[in-house]
Order: structure tokens, then sequence, then C-alpha cells
């Protein structure tokens, strides 16, 4: 868009005044910039690539604050509704801490994955990106053990507001983590040298913000689930 490129000029010329002191012209430099026919100092705009990454950090990080607001107003109403003369305390299922622990693993061997990515090890990525994978489906069918058990215990969908809460908050946060599960096999599986504005190492830095958030999204509803069910 015209108005980003202009934001983006403007963004370099501070940057090149601030390091020049403002007094020394700015050097040509073929990474920076270059100068016109008429010896005028032109900033280079952001190649594709770089306005790619930002552009889907941007995505992720609207997509991450729409879904904390639709789980903090979920949570008000939790809270709200916990006052009520009609609620019923139950016992988490016991597979509640064993998902835990899986989403946490996945937490490390995605980083993991990272780290082998910058050390230019395609191998070790993909080990640690598939096992990622791997305990994330795990924690999906974890989620699936829950919701048996909880049946089993006599605490359906419409049972009670608390067992309706924990159904409602595990099986929205199960269907957002599914979403994260299909980016892990997107950048498992996809050819990154077919496309221009995006790389394998800004693909893998997004999924893995995304994967941090809905980790830390799970250790706030369970404290919230613990303390309040």
């Amino acid at each position: 868009m015209p108005g980003t490129d202009v934001l983006d000029e403007l963004d370099l010329v501070v940057e090149d005044i601030g390091r020049g002191g403002g007094g020394k012209p700015p050097e040509r430099d073929e990474h920076r910039g270059g100068g016109g026919d008429d010896g005028s100092f032109r900033p280079r705009r952001p190649s594709p690539s770089q306005s790619g990454q930002r552009r889907y950090q941007t995505a992720i990080l609207l997509g991450m604050v729409s879904i904390c607001m639709f789980f903090m107003a979920l949570s008000a109403a939790f809270l709200v509704r916990k006052t009520g003369k009609d609620w019923v305390n139950f016992r988490l299922p016991s597979i509640i801490w064993v998902n835990t622990i899986v989403l946490l693993t996945s937490s490390l061997t995605i980083d993991l994955a990272r780290r082998r990515l910058a050390l230019n090890d395609l191998v070790g990525f993909k080990m640690m990106w598939r096992a990622t994978t791997a305990l994330g489906v795990a924690f999906v069918v974890g989620q699936v053990v829950a919701w048996r058990d909880l049946v089993h215990m006599g605490f359906y969908v419409g049972s009670n507001p608390s067992s309706s809460f924990f159904y409602v908050f595990t099986a929205a946060h199960a269907a957002h983590l599914i979403g994260g599960i299909l980016a892990l096999f997107y950048v498992l599986f996809r050819d990154f040298r077919k496309i221009a504005r995006l790389s394998l190492p800004v693909a893998a830095e997004v999924t893995s913000y995304y994967w941090h958030f809905m980790d830390g999204l799970w250790l706030f509803l369970v404290a919230l689930l613990f303390f309040g069910a």
C-alpha cells in the first residue's frame, strides 16, 4: 500500500539521521538504500520477505488478542455464575494434570526445534517439530478422555453450571489448539522455497508464539477451574 511504503521510508530516514547525527549525508549502502540519478539518497524499501514477516507477526498478535478477550469474557461469566446457589463443586479428572504436563513438554520441544533450525540442523528441527505435533495431538486426545471421565462421574454439559463451564472452557481451548496443530503440520510439510513472502524460520517463529500462548492460556484455565470448579 502507498501509505505503508511512505511510513517505511520515513522510518528509514529517521534512523539514518539518528545514526549520522543529522549533519552528515547518509552513505550509500546496498543494504540500506541507494542514490537516485540526481545524487539524492533514497532509502531502500523493505523487502517482500520483511514485509511478509511483519504481516504474519501482526496477524498472529491480533489473533491472540481476540482469543484472550474471548476467554476473559468467559472467565468473568464463570466468576459471576459461581456465586449462584445451584453451583455444585466437583473434582477435576486426573487426566487433566497429565494433559498439562504434555502441553508443557510440547513448549519445550518447539523451542528445541527452533534452536535446531537456527543451527541449520534441519533433521533435528523436523524431529523436534514432529515431537511437538505428536504431543499436541496427544493433548487433544487426553481432553477427550477427560470429558469421558467426567461423564462417568455423572457430570454432563447440562448437569450443573460448574460442569457446563468445564466443558465450554476445555472444548474452546481444544478447538483453538487444533488450529495450532494444523499450523504445525503446515510448517512441517510446506515447501517454503515456493513462497516469496514467508520463510521457514519466520513460519516456525510465528507458530511457536501461538503455541506458547495456548500453553499459557491452558495454565490459566486449569488454575481457574481448580480453584473454582
